[in-house]
């Protein structure tokens, strides 16, 4: 509404306070107009009285002396002279019914000029009757002269004029007026509004240049037309967008580099409120908080461990900054939680993680690589040592019994080599030298192949085994038997670590046009401590080292199936809770 605008207020102001000043002026106006009629007519009657008593003293042939008073009054002035007790001169006739003498005489005011022989003026009420009889007030003014020629007798000159002529005046100066009034109305409501909108019209046009930089629209720019304060608000105006757009696009570039730093620490970050929400996080917190709600199946999507909460606490209230650490599903991090001030004022906390996995794996892998090597030779070479000397000390009697140590020999020098081929092509992947033959693969009938291949060893395990893909290309790039190799060596271990009745299920979906690969079992799981580990070289969840069903697996299956995801740029991750089952996935690029 324009009532609720700058133009509409001040608008209203100035029609407001100079219809005051116009009314209060037009009051006093009318009431000096009206006193000053009135004034002006009784200075006219005593003025035209006094010249009628002079004319009379002058004129000793009393008639003609009328005759020239008579031609000295207007048409609505009205004289009445008494040059004694018997003689009294009307100019108007009618009169002779209204006033006499004794009229004058018994009026104390009127009475005052023929006794005392003083000027009188006095205003009087006289009755006229109209044609039809009725009956009628009229004010009237009057004024009385002494007639000094008849001092020695009654001698006065009245002279009136009815106020009905003085208030038709009034009334058409009052029309006069009112009519300027109004017109001075209008001009001031024009030129209110013209002059409110000039003041306004600027204002406006920085409104809108405000709305535009609330939009983020910094290039507006106000156009200064006047050099008064208006004009100096707006080059302001221009100067703070200048600045603002410069400081605006230095935190923009400081948000971008805090982004891209985050983005690509290798620490995970959360950047907590007083009330310890979280307001910043980078993609390694936010993998931390998916590993979190993957072991805490109830928690909540930004809910963090107690752990960090607790160092956050003791950081509001002390100020000083807390270090501790976390396990989570076998990963090792390093906590440290430091306060943010704005000021002298604890504004929140921001909490660096630091995954120390890896530095423990390769403190733990120094330690039992040797034992593992040591532990995967001595058992083959054990064998082979005593089998050989069985032979060569001729314990060994008949063919058969040698044929079937010969068997042994061979099948540990077999494992023997096996070992060493795998350290051989683990080594080749880890240095870079590995070939890949990629090709495009119909992935479905190569899913189905891997899948039937295991069938017959799932079913005498009594173990479910099945298929489930969710595809939207056929085919994919990549080579065949080293992903053939990854698959068979995830999903023996399923069926090796999944008891009688238990499931394993295949999943390939797409996401984000990479290709992933699910190995799904409710097996026996995978203790916390031990997931960081399952992926290096000889690691074995089995503490006691036995080998399941199939008897002969070396522990580098899972390290070899690691270095060839690496080697197509993929990824291959665990997940597991021990007794419920474990998930291994593999992310592959669809034109790895």
């Amino acid at each position: 509404m324009i009532w609720k605008s700058v133009v509409g207020k001040l608008w209203a102001t100035i029609l407001l306070f100079f219809s005051f000043v116009l009314f209060v002026l037009t009051l006093l106006l009318m009431q000096f107009i009206s006193n000053y009629v009135v004034n002006q007519v009784t200075d006219g009657l005593t003025n035209t009285a006094s010249k009628i008593s002079i004319t009379l003293e002058q004129h000793d042939d009393i008639e003609f002396g009328l005759e020239v008073v008579w031609e000295i009054l207007d048409d609505v002035t009205n004289a009445i002279i008494i040059t004694d007790e018997n003689h009294i001169y009307y100019s108007n006739p009618k009169d002779n019914d209204i006033f006499d003498l004794e009229y004058f005489l018994n009026d104390r005011d009127l009475s005052q000029v023929i006794n005392e022989k003083k000027s009188i003026q006095k205003d009087i009420f006289l009755q006229n009757v109209d044609e039809n009889g009725n009956k009628s007030n009229q004010e009237a003014i009057i004024v009385g002269v002494p007639l000094d020629k008849f001092s020695n007798q009654i001698g006065a000159v009245y002279i009136y004029q009815s106020l009905d002529v003085m208030r038709e005046t009034s009334k058409s100066i009052t029309k006069l007026i009112f009519a300027a009034a109004f017109i001075a109305f209008i001009l001031t409501t024009v030129f209110a509004f013209f002059l409110s909108t000039r003041i306004s019209a600027p204002l406006i046009r920085m409104k809108e240049a405000a709305f535009e930089v609330q939009r983020g629209n910094f290039d507006i720019k106000v156009p200064v037309l006047t050099n008064d304060e208006i004009g100096q608000l707006g080059i302001a105006f221009n100067e703070m967008r200048k600045k603002l757009r410069i400081n605006m696009n230095d935190l923009k570039q400081e948000k971008e580099q805090l982004k891209s730093v985050l983005s690509t620490m290798a620490d995970g970050v959360f950047m907590f409120d007083t009330h310890g929400h979280i307001k910043v996080t980078n993609p390694p917190a936010k993998a931390f908080l998916h590993l979190w709600n993957y072991e805490k199946e109830d928690a909540l999507f930004n809910e963090v461990p107690i752990a960090v909460m607790e160092l956050f606490d003791e950081v509001i209230r002390s100020g000083k900054e807390q270090v501790g650490e976390i396990e989570l599903q076998g990963r090792h991090w390093t906590m440290i939680v430091s306060p943010l001030y704005n000021g002298s004022d604890i504004r929140g906390a921001v909490t660096v993680l630091r995954d120390m996995t890896e530095e423990r794996i390769m403190d733990k892998l120094r330690k039992d690589f040797l034992a593992n090597v040591s532990h995967e030779l001595r058992t083959p070479i054990s064998m082979l040592q005593g089998y050989s000397e069985a032979l060569t000390d001729g314990v060994v009697q008949s063919e058969e019994e040698r044929i079937e140590i010969a068997k042994i020999i061979n099948e540990e020098s077999q494992r023997i080599g096996r070992l060493v081929n795998e350290l051989l092509d683990l080594a080749r992947m880890e240095s870079g030298f590995s070939n890949l033959n990629k090709q495009w693969i119909s992935l479905q009938p190569f899913l189905e192949k891997i899948v039937k291949k295991f069938n017959g060893l799932a079913k005498e395990n009594g173990i479910e085994l099945t298929l489930s893909t969710e595809l939207k290309n056929e085919e994919f790039y990549f080579d065949p038997d080293r992903i053939e190799q990854v698959l068979t060596n995830l999903i023996d271990n399923g069926i090796r670590h999944t008891s009688s009745g238990g499931k394993i299920q295949v999943v390939a979906t797409e996401e984000q046009n990479n290709l992933i690969l699910e190995v799904i079992d409710n097996g026996s799981g995978i203790p916390s401590e031990d997931i960081p580990f399952v992926f290096e070289r000889f690691y074995k969840a089995d503490k006691a080292r036995t080998r399941g069903r199939s008897g002969n697996g070396t522990g580098l299956g899972l390290s070899i199936a690691k270095n060839i995801v690496k080697s197509h740029s993929g990824q291959i991750g665990v997940k597991s809770k021990l007794g419920q089952g474990t998930t291994f996935t593999v992310v592959l690029p669809r034109n790895s």
